[in-house]
C-alpha cells in the first residue's frame, strides 16, 4: 500500500536537480542522446508520484550563457529527461532551469541574477505559480554543494547524493563543505529518507 502525504490542497514537494541526480553526468551534452537517466531515478520519482509528492526539477543550466549551444537546446535536453521518465510511468510536475551565469560570454544570459542556485528564485517561482506546494514540507535533492545551499536559502531540507559530483563534494574537492540533512547513495536512497521523513512528521 502506498502511502499518499498530500493534506487538503497541499502537498510535499522535492525540487531535483538534473546532472548527476537524475541523469548520467558527462559533462555539457551536446548530443541529446548523451542524457541518459541514473539507474533507479525513475523508479524514484514514480514513488513521489504515487504518494502525492510533487517532484520538480530545479536545475542551473549555464551552457547557454558560455556559448556552447542555444537556450533552444537546453530546452530539448529537458524534454528528453522529461520522456525518458514518462516511457517509465514517472512524472515531472514542473521543470524550472536557470540558464544564466554573470561571467558568461553571451550578453544576454551573461546577467547576475535571483535564479542561479543557490540563489532561492526557482524554488520562489515554483512557489508562486503552483499555490498548491506545501512550503511547510519541501527538500532539495542535488549533488552540489549549491543544492545544500539552496535548502537552507528556502527553508527547505537539504540531500546530498552521492552520484555525479556529490562524492567530490564529501571528500572536499568540488565546490565548498556542506552540512545536508541527509547524504544518499541515490536518488533512490534520497526518496527513501524522505519518506520516512514525512512519516515520522505524520506521527
Amino acid at each position: 500500500m502506498v502511502m499518499s502525504f498530500s493534506a487538503g490542497d497541499r502537498r510535499p514537494v522535492v525540487f531535483l536537480d538534473r546532472d548527476g541526480t537524475l541523469n548520467e553526468e558527462v559533462g555539457y551534452i551536446r548530443d541529446l542522446s548523451r542524457l541518459v537517466l541514473i539507474r533507479g531515478a525513475a523508479a524514484a520519482v514514480r514513488r513521489l508520484n504515487e504518494s502525492g509528492i510533487a517532484a520538480v526539477l530545479a536545475s542551473n543550466q549555464s551552457g547557454a550563457a558560455r556559448g556552447y549551444y542555444s537556450e533552444e537546446h537546453i530546452g530539448a535536453l529537458n524534454q528528453r529527461l522529461v520522456d525518458l521518465l514518462a516511457a517509465q510511468g514517472a512524472l515531472l510536475d514542473a521543470v524550472y532551469y536557470c540558464p544564466h551565469l554573470e561571467e558568461g560570454s553571451v550578453p544576454a544570459l551573461s546577467v547576475a541574477c535571483d535564479c542561479r542556485k543557490p540563489a532561492p528564485g526557482l524554488v520562489v517561482r515554483a512557489l508562486t505559480e503552483h499555490p498548491d506546494f506545501d512550503r511547510q514540507r519541501m527538500y532539495v535533492v542535488g549533488d552540489k554543494a549549491t543544492d545544500v545551499e539552496l535548502a537552507r536559502n528556502c527553508g527547505a531540507k537539504g540531500i546530498l547524493v552521492e552520484t555525479g559530483f556529490g562524492s567530490q563534494v564529501l571528500a572536499g574537492t568540488y565546490q565548498w563543505p556542506v552540512q545536508p540533512d541527509y547524504t544518499a547513495r541515490g536518488i533512490g536512497d534520497a526518496v527513501d529518507w524522505i519518506l520516512a521523513d514525512l512519516k515520522t512528521a505524520l506521527r
